[in-house]
């Protein structure tokens, strides 16, 4: 096949696909920041906690942390919403986020353009008022709003409407889908999972099979929980192929022996997202590797998901992770401390106490 024949190829493809302008961003953008941000590549990410404070971009709205006024000023400025921002000031993967995302001149106007951003210090004692009229301090806002990884952005629209959590750094091209998303009304269509998937399929970047791991349990995946309690945690990996990311994480943090400890300490169970592969859940519903996770409404690959002994979903890591937020991930579960703080964050700012 010539190069022409795969261009048109391409163009047929997109053509069919009602997404055109989100599809071409995706294919545009899908290679390029893997290059350029060493979080997106096998370059090691140092996510060990910064050494000085960030600085918030300063066209960041000045906010008195009123929701409900905030979002009609945007509306009245002829926005579609605002973007709250869950940030910490030595946080490396808002750091990653600022730079590699908000840090492109596209991006940023794209975002000024359709939304006004609010910053939340997930450890800050201001207050905020919510748009129920509820107040909070910054850091019982971030606990309530489950912003168990910085930096986390709710988008809100008219009403008050939540329409998308990303929770974590994710790489450019994403981000570019997520506004998008929400600027375009996608959000009323259409969950953002499956808008991903179609996007995603108009590319492959990355090897053609899965990872393999000494500690992936093999099949029947018979997961069940809820009938028989198991005797420890369970992580089920969600991967599928052509996942840049997937390859990442396996040469990076699985295959440092001091994660592989952690891991040794539970069950762990490697999935095909995009498979017919029979699996038992946790819960006992009989399915298969795709039906699971898009009940799951998973978004990004690789996706680890954490489940007790009795089979409910305790985390799920659903954005890029490296070596330092994935041993705190695995702490968190394998001490059994899950059990008395039902966030990650309230746990990790109990610790820091």
């Amino acid at each position: 096949m010539t190069a022409t024949q795969d261009s048109i190829n391409m163009e047929q493809t997109l053509k069919r696909l009602p997404l055109l302008r989100l599809f071409w961003l995706v294919l545009l953008f899908a290679v390029a920041p893997l290059a350029s941000a060493n979080i997106d590549t096998n370059d090691e990410f140092d996510d060990a906690p910064l050494a000085d404070n960030l600085v918030l971009p300063d066209w960041f709205k000045v906010s008195f942390l009123d929701l409900q006024e905030d979002l009609d000023e945007a509306l009245a400025a002829g926005k579609k919403g605002i973007i709250v921002y869950f940030g910490q000031k030595r946080c490396p993967y808002c750091k990653a986020h600022l730079e590699n995302n908000w840090g492109q001149k596209d991006i940023q106007a794209y975002t000024r353009k359709h939304f006004d951003v609010i910053a939340i210090d997930i450890r800050s004692q201001n207050t905020v008022t919510d748009f129920d009229g509820k107040t909070y301090t910054e850091k019982e806002f971030a606990i309530a709003h489950k912003t168990n990884f910085t930096p986390s952005l709710i988008f809100y629209v008219k009403g008050g409407n939540r329409a998308l959590k990303l929770r974590g750094y994710r790489p450019p091209y994403q981000f570019r889908a997520a506004l998008e998303y929400v600027a375009d009304g996608h959000y009323q269509r259409e969950p953002f999972n499956i808008y991903m998937a179609r996007a995603e399929a108009a590319f492959s970047y990355g090897k053609d099979t899965l990872n393999s791991h000494a500690l992936f349990l093999p099949p029947p995946y018979a997961l069940d929980r809820s009938r028989l309690p198991a005797s420890r945690p369970l992580m089920v990996a969600f991967e599928r192929i052509n996942c840049h990311a997937c390859d990442v994480l396996h040469a990076g943090p699985l295959s440092d022996p001091r994660i592989n400890d952690l891991l040794g300490k539970m069950d762990v169970v490697q999935l095909d997202m995009r498979s017919d592969t029979p699996v038992i859940t946790p819960a006992g519903q009989k399915t298969s590797g795709r039906q699971w996770a898009e009940e799951l409404k998973l978004d990004y690959a690789p996706t680890l998901v954490f489940f007790d002994e009795q089979g409910r979903e305790i985390i799920r890591i659903d954005s890029v992770v490296w070596f330092y937020r994935l041993r705190n991930v695995l702490n968190y579960i394998t001490s059994g401390d899950y059990r008395n703080y039902p966030t990650f964050q309230a746990w990790r700012q109990h610790r820091k106490r």
